[in-house]
């Protein structure tokens, strides 16, 4: 195998390998990445055995066809102290040893050979559906924050991903929760009705938004009955889901909340954040005191001392004394795009819906602590 290719393509693909491949693994092959150079196209592929990402790169010089896998990570730690725009080659000297080459550099990598490296049943039967790549980031974005970090109930560990209809629309609905916060946001999305509905793991939600952050094109989404496929141009991203049901999560949000609470968004969070930082662990949950024509915040620790603030807002009930974890406030506000925040609430222990006028098709429930 030996091929010359610029070190900046080369680079951007590894980048996003380095968000599947694990650093440490019992099986050293999964720490590799596959270089496969065949008809004039070098194929990358890196997998977890969850998560599998395929790119495939056909602007480089193909002297000879061949393959092998090395250290993803070495690999691209070398390619990013390599500079910019840097012609290199690649030689396989061995089966074990893989030579780089740029004007003033030579190294020698170590290799395992591409017989060890697992391979993938990746046929979908399902029709490509394209969803608009901007959207579905906001989405992913909005709904993340709620994921859950508790392995005892792993259905909770990803973004519950489902058709849903409204007003004759269609749409694509996603909802984390951690059953202390709800994120929901939802997108218009034309013959959906027969998507399965999925559960995206967190690792894969992370690596996903990265893709869609950094590559413009346009996205499309398959399923199969345990697995679900991205598509942007050469990159495709294939991802187990979570073997699991997701929980009934209609229950959860408030119907009888006729309290409302209007603040301005970046008021609230700086408000939040300072008052919060009196809290050295941030464990002490910050306490909206509600009336007519402003909020108060509060947090009293008994380490470190209190923070008070008070920020102008509009309230439409009787006055009402209410305790949130403030990281969870912050993260939902920070995820709101209108310059208001509108808060519903019934009282102080029933949970609290928070709204974005600018999307409607979004909404965040909290549970309050007690304080």
């Amino acid at each position: 195998m030996q091929f010359d290719i610029n070190r900046d393509l080369l680079l951007k693909s590894l980048n996003f390998v380095q968000g599947v491949v694990e650093k440490k693994n019992t099986l050293p092959i999964l720490s590799n990445v596959l270089l496969n150079l065949k008809g004039n196209k070098l194929q990358i592929v890196a997998t977890d055995l969850d998560i599998v990402f395929h790119d495939e790169i056909s602007e480089l010089k193909v002297i000879e066809e061949g393959n092998t896998t090395t250290s993803a990570n070495v690999l691209f730690d070398i390619l990013r102290k390599i500079p910019s725009g840097t012609e290199i080659n690649f030689t396989l000297k061995s089966e074990n040893k893989l030579s780089l080459k740029s004007k003033n550099s030579d190294f020698n990598l170590l290799c395992l050979p591409s017989s060890n490296f697992p391979t993938f049943d990746d046929k979908f039967e399902s029709e490509k559906m394209e969803i608009e790549k901007k959207k579905f980031l906001s989405l992913l974005n909005k709904t993340k924050i709620s994921i859950s970090n508790d392995d005892t109930r792993h259905y909770l560990n990803g973004i519950f991903l489902h058709a849903t209809e409204s007003n004759k629309n269609t749409f694509l609905t996603g909802v984390a929760t951690d059953s202390h916060r709800l994120s929901s946001s939802s997108i218009a999305v034309e013959n959906i009705k027969s998507f399965s509905s999925i559960i995206i793991p967190r690792k894969s939600v992370f690596q996903l938004c990265s893709l869609l952050d950094n590559v413009d094109e346009k996205l499309f989404i398959q399923t199969s009955s345990n697995k679900i496929k991205f598509s942007l141009g050469k990159i495709n991203l294939i991802s187990k889901v979570i073997d699991g049901k997701f929980p009934d999560y209609q229950k959860v949000v408030p119907k009888e909340n006729t309290k409302t609470l209007i603040v301005s968004s970046a008021d609230f969070i700086n408000s939040v954040e300072r008052v919060a930082s009196v809290s050295i662990d941030r464990k002490e949950g910050v306490k909206l005191e509600l009336s007519r024509d402003k909020l108060k915040l509060s947090v009293n620790s008994t380490n470190s001392g209190d923070g008070n603030e008070v920020v102008a807002a509009k309230y439409d009930g009787e006055d009402l004394t209410i305790g949130f974890n403030s990281k969870y406030l912050i993260d939902i506000a920070s995820e709101i795009e209108d310059k208001n925040l509108t808060i519903s609430l019934k009282n102080s222990t029933s949970p609290v819906l928070v709204f974005d006028n600018s999307d409607k098709n979004s909404f965040y429930v909290i549970m309050p602590m007690k304080i």
